[in-house]
């Protein structure tokens, strides 16, 4: 579904991405996992179009992305929740859900697909008429992605999606991820908690300093002594021991 072959991207003179290449098949979860400031943001940011890649392809469904713009690449099927949420404060529940669909042209689905969003996410339903600056941390996580389900993806990429959440409900996001696959949707997941993301995917990419290093089943690198050592506390617990 996804292919990066040989990336490279730069943010001015510093180059940040050095010759990645990876894929996403559709029915995946895979995750790319690694330190802050490796690059995984980047990756997205490229995937979305958000940064042009200074060489290198991206390719989704067989067709070349990586100079379309970024409302041309949520039209193909790609939805991208970055890091830190980057709801509309301001605006209610129900309108930032909306604004998830401006792209799309069958109106009349739109308000199943809400709907669909409130199954997700309870709490959402009951918050529908709140501004959205209001809600917790956690519900701003939930109507960030809710957000992103509105534009009905093909592909969807989660940046770092437990960030600064509680254990129980980082436990509630990856519910919400398994969910979110078995309707359908392919996932590419960016994410600190490495164990759990782990847990969920098919694959893994490890990203370090800009290069992939490792990659694999993800149930392999789980067990792998540099992924243990570097990103697990050296340990084979599940992750839904650390709480």
């Amino acid at each position: 579904m996804l292919e990066l072959n040989e990336i490279v991207a730069h943010y001015g003179k510093i180059r940040v991405l050095k010759e990645i290449s990876l894929a996403v098949n559709e029915g995946e979860i895979v995750t790319l996992i690694g330190a802050n400031g490796s690059g995984k943001t980047t990756t997205l940011k490229v995937v979305s179009g958000i940064l042009q890649p200074s060489a290198g392809t991206v390719s989704f469904l067989g067709r070349r992305i990586d100079h379309q713009t970024p409302e041309e690449i949520v039209r193909m099927g790609i939805c991208r929740v970055p890091e830190g949420r980057h709801i509309f404060p301001r605006m209610t529940v129900l309108e930032n859900l909306e604004l998830g669909s401006y792209l799309r042209k069958e109106k009349s689905e739109i308000s199943k697909d809400i709907e669909k969003v409130y199954e997700h996410f309870p709490i959402l339903r009951e918050r529908r008429e709140q501004l959205a600056g209001t809600l917790s941390g956690g519900e701003q996580q939930m109507l960030a992605i809710g957000r992103g389900l509105m534009s009905r993806p093909k592909l969807f990429l989660l940046d770092e999606p437990s960030l600064g959440l509680a254990p129980l409900l980082v436990m509630e996001i990856a519910r919400i991820i398994i969910e979110i696959f078995k309707g359908g949707t392919t996932i590419l997941l960016i994410e600190q908690n490495a164990r759990m993301a782990l847990n969920l995917s098919h694959r893994a990419y490890v990203l370090e300093t800009g290069r992939i290093t490792l990659e694999g089943a993800a149930k392999d690198l789980m067990n792998h002594e540099h992924v243990r050592k570097a990103y697990l506390g050296g340990t084979r617990r599940g992750w839904r021991d650390e709480k």
